[in-house]
């Protein structure tokens, strides 16, 4: 009769054993399909948004390369002669051009400059106000301009700063000489700046009223145990509390910097006022679509793309260095 010798240090070997790497790998990928899986609801409202993106946004990006070729119209974008960059260094050369890029710059800045701060600065009015019923027709005020078409802005701005418009009017009532807004070019960067203004501000709030809401109300009353009064509880409370969304916010106009508002310009601006009033995208539409040269159009609107992503990812870098908050 023989006996069986069981070996301790084996068996424990044995149960130590690694398991099959293969099951392994599935059970990690059934893991990371799981959320997918359980969440397919919430991630099917992905689907129209991303298709609207890859036609309307990515798909449109293999046209840039009429900006290297000499596009003629309705013939082949990817058929066409071969020109390098001579639409780039045509363009560079221009004087037409830079001074559009010098108009984009000054409109974008003090659109940037004195656009960006009245919608923070309107919500935190808002947040202080406790008459329910006196905020919500603030806000009701603010916001409709935003739902108004650009035909209907750009007719009022032209109605009120025509030369028998109400502004002249009531500065008739005082003595003073009328004057001629769109026919002066230096009066066209505060009309256009001022109207913007006044249509972006209350829709602009709504982010900022949203983040005001997520701020601890503890925070306000140790500030108020403190002596904190209403300015100091908005300078240390309300203002780091919303830092993330204004500094996002500012990524994003920063980066929309060049995207100087092409249909209220191209609705109010005249020749009289191109000095001023020519942005690029204006350029674009009159070199591009009614002259014809499609190939130095695509030219500089890829140009334009670049200094936007310039500016973005600049922007972005710096906040998180300084900051430490940013958009990645």
């Amino acid at each position: 009769m023989t006996s069986t010798t069981v070996t301790p240090g084996r068996t424990k070997a044995a149960s130590e054993a690694p398991a099959d790497p293969s099951a392994t790998r599935q059970r990690r990928q059934s893991r990371r399909r799981r959320p997918l899986w359980r969440n397919w609801q919430l991630y099917s409202l992905l689907v129209l948004p991303v298709i609207w993106f890859v036609v309307f946004r990515y798909v449109p990006m293999a046209g840039n390369i009429i900006a290297f070729r000499n596009y003629v119209p309705g013939g082949n974008i990817f058929g066409e002669g071969w020109v390098g960059l001579d639409n780039f260094t045509m363009f560079l050369s221009d004087p037409s051009f830079w001074q559009v890029f010098r108009n984009t710059i000054v409109l974008g800045g003090l659109t940037l400059i004195f656009g960006f701060p009245v919608p923070l600065v309107l919500a935190l009015l808002l947040n202080e106000v406790r008459n329910r019923g006196f905020k919500r027709f603030v806000q009701t005020t603010t916001y409709l301009p935003h739902f108004l078409s650009i035909v209907i802005v750009a007719g009022m701005v032209m109605q009120l700063t025509s030369a028998t418009g109400s502004i002249n009017q009531l500065l008739g009532v005082f003595g003073v000489h009328r004057i001629e807004f769109l026919q002066d070019p230096a009066w066209f960067p505060a009309i256009y700046v001022i109207s913007e203004i006044w249509q972006t501000a209350g829709w602009g709030t709504i982010l900022y009223l949203a983040a005001l809401t997520t701020i601890d109300e503890s925070l306000y009353e140790a500030a108020r145990i403190d002596g904190a009064g209403r300015l100091r509880q908005i300078w240390h409370v309300t203002l780091p509390g919303i830092r993330p969304t204004i500094i996002t916010l500012l990524i994003l106009n920063i980066g929309s910097f060049m995207a100087v508002g092409f249909e209220k310009i191209l609705l109010l601006y005249n020749p009289a006022i191109y000095d001023t009033a020519d942005v690029i995208s204006t350029y674009l539409y009159r070199v591009g679509l009614q002259s014809g040269s499609f190939s130095y159009a695509a030219a500089i609107g890829i140009f334009e793309a670049v200094i936007g992503l310039v500016l973005v990812v600049s922007a972005n870098f710096i906040s998180r260095r300084l900051i430490g908050a940013s958009l990645w």
